[in-house]
């Protein structure tokens, strides 16, 4: 298994992304009430993005995969949706669309238009879309892991780790 291309994500592109994120939602016709946090790479970025559109922000676990902790925020943000909550989950890149998939079966009992996702990073081959972005890639081209800046603190072992839970994202 040959390692992918690391590249770095500089604070700067980050901050472009933010608000090139935040200007589609105001182009938009669509309002969140709650910017959802999905962890762990949407963490970072749903926070700069709610104070970019001054809405308050709730997170939510994916990524620890560990069963059954999340069930129960899920369920309070079905019920929020459910009386009127617009939500809009943040997460660093949509790539293969697991998360996203993995999130919107988790919500089906909350009406879809109060739900909305956004990314910093969406490549067009993934199995889930997103209604927000600040750039796209192509898997089927562009190969690279990207390395944002809370990412960059970890030793290359660490992120060559995150990488290899899944390395077919990037081959």
């Amino acid at each position: 298994m040959t390692q992918p291309i690391l590249t770095d994500i500089p604070m700067e592109s980050f901050l472009s992304h933010i608000d090139a994120v935040a200007g589609a939602i105001a182009k938009s016709d669509w309002r969140p009430d709650y910017i959802v946090g999905v962890g762990r790479g949407g963490l970072v970025p749903a926070t700069y993005l709610s104070h970019a559109i001054s809405q308050p922000m709730l997170s939510v676990d994916l990524s620890a995969q560990v069963v059954g902790f999340c069930d129960e925020l899920l369920d309070k943000l079905v019920a929020m949706a459910l009386e009127g909550s617009r939500l809009l989950f943040v997460d660093d890149i949509n790539d293969s669309g697991r998360t996203i998939n993995q999130l919107r079966a988790a919500l089906a009992g909350a009406p879809a238009d109060h739900l909305r996702f956004a990314v910093l990073i969406d490549n067009v081959s993934s199995a889930a879309k997103v209604e927000y972005r600040a750039a796209t890639i192509d898997r089927v081209v562009t190969k690279d892991w990207f390395v944002f800046p809370w990412e960059a603190v970890a030793s290359r072992a660490s992120i060559l780790s995150d990488w290899g839970e899944v390395p077919e994202r990037t081959s």
